[in-house]
């Protein structure tokens, strides 16, 4: 009998283990991380970084970042509130970066226009005048907000903010729209070409300390060619709140012809200097 009693125990003990009914052990917790989610809003800054640097590469990549200097001559025309105002005039512009430039206008050359630093010189026959302020300031308000500066220094200033805006429609070409504003507050936004990724359109606005208004600044770049390794638009449009204001044509283009620093000394910069 206890024999049988024993049997009859271990049986129970048995089915009682396997029986489905029972509560399941506690679950371990998991040794692997839970996966992150990265915020909208730095996925958003990260794909307009992103496009920029295709832009780069589409611009000719570190030939476009290590230029130093630029000579190109070609011809510009003006316009006032969208309406030509000239038949078009010759013009040969050496650019050393960051800021150093000099412009001679005419077919012979006479007129010559230097920027050395925040400063700005008329140079003709009659000698060497300070440029009129607003003409300057203009001139120094397109070189802050200039693409090279922007693609060359701004995007690696600390605290600059990046912004992908989507698709848009940009000088009649589909495009992706990036705005870039940097420490100062200043803002730029860019349009690249959507299947090219090279730089269609440029926009900035800024407020005239005297009226207190709103201006609008565009760029249009067109007609791109490679010259040495770099990408270029051979035309340049220039548009003042929604007018026309300016237009250029290039024949030619060269990058790092080594361009001595006298040509942009004033004093120096005589009408028929030899380069």
């Amino acid at each position: 009998m206890k024999h049988i009693l024993t049997f009859i125990l271990l049986i129970s003990a048995a089915f009682g283990q396997a029986n489905p009914s029972a509560s399941p052990p506690a679950a371990q917790p998991s040794s692997s991380p839970a996966p992150q989610t990265i915020p909208v809003d730095q996925q958003n800054s990260a794909k307009a970084q992103a496009l920029i640097q295709s832009a780069i590469q589409a611009l000719g990549g570190q030939a476009y970042l290590e230029i130093q200097d630029v000579s190109q001559e070609g011809r510009t025309y003006s316009f006032h509130l969208g309406t030509p105002n000239s038949t078009g005039v010759l013009f040969w512009r050496y650019y050393k970066f960051p800021d150093q430039e000099r412009v001679e206008v005419t077919k012979q050359r006479d007129v010559i226009y230097v920027y050395q630093g925040d400063r700005g010189y008329e140079v003709t026959y009659k000698g060497v005048v300070n440029m009129d302020t607003k003409a300057l300031n203009d001139y120094l308000r397109r070189r802050d907000y200039s693409l090279e500066m922007v693609l060359r220094r701004w995007i690696h200033e600390p605290g600059v903010a990046f912004f992908y805006e989507g698709t848009t429609v940009a000088a009649q070409k589909p495009a992706e729209q990036v705005t870039i504003i940097n420490s100062k507050n200043q803002g730029v936004t860019l349009y690249f070409d959507i299947h090219t990724h090279l730089p269609i359109k440029k926009s900035f606005s800024w407020r005239d300390p005297g009226d207190r208004q709103r201006n609008i600044e565009e760029e249009v770049w067109d007609n791109y060619r490679d010259a040495q390794g770099v990408m270029t638009p051979f035309s340049v449009t220039r548009y003042y709140n929604g007018d026309m204001s300016n237009q250029r044509f290039l024949n030619t283009v060269k990058y790092n012809q080594g361009l001595k620093d006298s040509m942009f000394v004033p004093g120096q910069a005589a009408v028929g200097i030899k380069k």
